[in-house]
């Protein structure tokens, strides 16, 4: 069984900051602390979608991630609905390949790349930690 099999339906909250309830920045930064050690400064507003995308995009912890154009296991999967990216997701090398991340209703979901699609949700972008 892999090991993201665990955080499957966990609960979807718009302040939630896990291990029981998560949006989907809370989600991604409590897997890259618990699973791969890594601790994410990053804490953006859940509540204001263009805040979240600022936020991400000027704070300097930006800089310890570097685009890639294939995925690993872990690294970051920014998404979008339209025309900025509004929501993050990490991959998992399981099936195939699929993006783990937190939505509303559903909660913790792992999505293959149709499945996204379908979903309409967009890749921006696959961030990879360089430390």
């Amino acid at each position: 069984m892999h090991w993201a099999t665990q955080y499957i339906g966990r609960p979807y909250h718009p302040q939630g900051e896990g291990p029981d309830k998560f949006h989907c920045w809370s989600f991604f930064r409590y897997v890259q602390l618990h699973h791969f050690g890594r601790d994410l400064p990053i804490v953006p507003n859940p509540e204001n979608v263009l805040a979240q995308e600022r936020t991400f995009r000027d704070h300097p912890e930006k800089a310890k991630w570097e685009l890639c154009q294939k995925p690993d296991e872990g690294d970051g999967v920014l998404l979008r609905k339209g025309k900025f990216p509004v929501h993050i997701g990490l991959w998992v090398d399981a099936n195939g390949g699929c993006v783990l991340h937190c939505v509303p209703v559903s909660g913790v979901v792992g999505q293959n790349l149709p499945g996204l699609k379908v979903s309409q949700w967009e890749i921006e972008g696959y961030y990879r930690f360089k430390g």
